[in-house]
């Protein structure tokens, strides 16, 4: 029998959705006829150590956010040579950096939004970009620390005294329209997903997460042109960042002037939510496959190294 060590929790500001996602991955794994071993990561990497010796046959990367898909366990992992699931240390720490994600995508011509970096202190003096723009960290993930700054919003000061994700912000180009998703499996792009969020006045944490905080509509229903050039760019993206597993690339999609719209790239997600509102297994479910067999296909697919 397959000894899988789950890791969940963490340092980051996702530890709760981690230790989320974990608790429904170590019941899937058991029903699929695993082995499975919770361990619950701190900030004592030794005590993670010891408690992956002796090493497990895969390790189960439930972790999110800073420490958990940057790279940084994963190369704690391979270290070790213990494989694990979701992409290696360069895919993890090109995804998780927006500024070098952006770079990679646009190089292979796929479609992103315009951006600058900005200082604190240059944020708190001027707008450094026209209105409506969005303000984000670069190394964050679930929407943590996104402000949509619009005309008539006096906040960008106050955005910038508190901010508390690193000296580096990045201005985006705020897209209208809507939020799609799509994720991938391996070499195949699952389906697209229209997300309309309830909780807040865009796809924040709390309409990740909260119960009722969004509704999800899967297909979405939009132009078939538009929908196919979602699936391509989303396993384009994978591709382009070399990514292995399991991926969910993030669109806004601007249909405001008619269809087919304005389709553009935020992120990709290296090791996408596993909470019972996220959205990767319900697009798994949408093509077939249940989630106890999605967690098995994960640990089948875990290997070490780039």
């Amino acid at each position: 029998m397959t000894r899988v060590a789950v890791l969940h929790g963490g340092i980051s500001a996702e530890r709760e959705v981690s230790l989320a996602t974990g608790k429904q991955v170590v019941a899937a794994l058991r029903e699929a006829g695993f082995a499975v071993t919770p361990i619950e990561a701190t900030a004592d990497l030794g005590a993670l150590i010891a408690a992956l010796t002796p090493a497990p046959d895969v390790v189960f990367n439930a972790l999110h956010g800073r420490f958990g898909e940057d790279g940084s366990i994963q190369g704690v992992l391979d270290w070790m040579g213990i494989p694990y699931t979701h992409s290696g240390v360069r895919a993890s720490a090109l995804a998780m950096d927006k500024t070098a994600a952006k770079a990679v995508f646009r190089a292979h011509g796929l479609p992103v939004a315009e951006s600058r970096l900005v200082s604190r202190a240059e944020l708190e003096i001027a707008d450094p970009m026209p209105m409506p723009y969005v303000l984000k960290p670069v190394n964050e993930g679930s929407s943590v620390g996104v402000h949509i700054v619009k005309a008539g919003d006096n906040r960008r000061a106050e955005i910038a005294r508190g901010w508390r994700f690193g000296e580096t912000i990045m201005a985006e180009r705020f897209i209208a329209g809507r939020e799609l998703t799509v994720g991938v499996m391996g070499d195949r792009a699952l389906a697209v997903t229209d997300i309309l969020a309830e909780a807040g006045a865009f796809y924040d944490y709390e309409s990740k997460y909260a119960e009722g905080g969004s509704r999800h509509v899967i297909p979405a229903r939009l132009h078939p042109d538009a929908y196919a050039r979602a699936m391509e760019v989303a396993l384009a993206a994978h591709r382009a960042l070399g990514c292995r597993g399991a991926t969910r690339a993030d669109f806004r999609y601007d249909d405001t002037r008619g269809e087919p719209g304005e389709l553009i790239l935020l992120e990709m997600n290296t090791q996408p939510g596993l909470t019972p509102t996220s959205l990767l297994p319900e697009q798994a479910a949408h093509c077939g496959v249940p989630f106890p067999e999605l967690c098995a296909w994960m640990v089948r697919e875990a290997r070490h190294g780039p």
